[in-house]
């Protein structure tokens, strides 16, 4: 489905032409989770993998764009976090360009990408075209007309189903500038519910009733505006 002209949805990610753009993976969340008491078994890194290989298996790119948070601690590197990122890139370095766009949680990505160097590009913005690629946990000058962020993880619930929520793209307008809004590829955590939960890109602080959701489960399902859901 096209969230915009030549914008595709293919699963989690976005496709616009041979680039194919994933937002907000945070390997290493289970050893996070692990520390805090939370056990849980360690397959994210697995099923991510297994599931870029099912969106690649239907599409044809050359460029493969990480939108931020690809690992998931702030102040550290965890064993899990360094072998995760290092099975993400050997998985495709070899047929794919690789370009990382740095979110918050990227700020110690550096060491564990030094054998790479000069084979990926490691960015704070990314433009193609008429599109900015940027994570979106802080503002940046001059954008193009379209943004795309991460950061968000939107999600969304129904009044018919209370107690569940599900991931989903947002469209709508920043200032002048059209943005889209990309769900976690996280495969653990489903994301914050953007009708109801504490908003936290500042792209976001405004008015989100006229945006459009667009909901990922088997298929991907246009919900119209999110003031018509609520």
């Amino acid at each position: 489905m096209e969230i915009h002209p030549k914008i595709e949805i293919v699963d989690l990610a976005l496709k616009y032409k041979d680039i194919l753009i994933l937002g907000d993976l945070q390997l290493g969340y289970e050893d996070y989770l692990n520390k805090n008491g939370i056990m849980v078994p360690r397959f994210q890194t697995e099923d991510t993998l297994n599931k870029i290989r099912g969106i690649l298996d239907n599409v044809n790119v050359k460029i493969i764009v990480f939108n931020g948070d690809v690992k998931h601690q702030f102040s550290g590197i965890s064993p899990q976090e360094w072998d995760s990122v290092e099975m993400l890139i050997e998985e495709l370095i070899e047929k794919y360009k690789i370009v990382i766009v740095k979110g918050n949680h990227d700020n110690l990505l550096e060491p564990i990408l030094k054998k790479y160097k000069g084979k990926i590009e490691l960015v704070n913005s990314y433009k193609v075209d008429n599109i900015t690629i940027v994570h979106g946990d802080k503002i940046i000058p001059n954008p193009s007309e379209i943004i795309i962020i991460g950061h968000e993880h939107p999600a969304i619930g129904f009044k018919e189903k209370p107690n569940e929520k599900y991931k989903c793209f947002l469209k709508g307008k920043w200032n002048k500038h059209i943005l889209i809004v990309m769900p976690s590829f996280n495969m653990l955590t489903i994301g914050s519910d953007v009708s109801k939960e504490k908003i936290l890109s500042p792209y976001l602080k405004t008015n989100l009733e006229d945006y459009n959701v667009y909901v990922v489960e088997d298929k991907t399902y246009c919900f119209g505006k999110l003031k018509n859901i609520l």
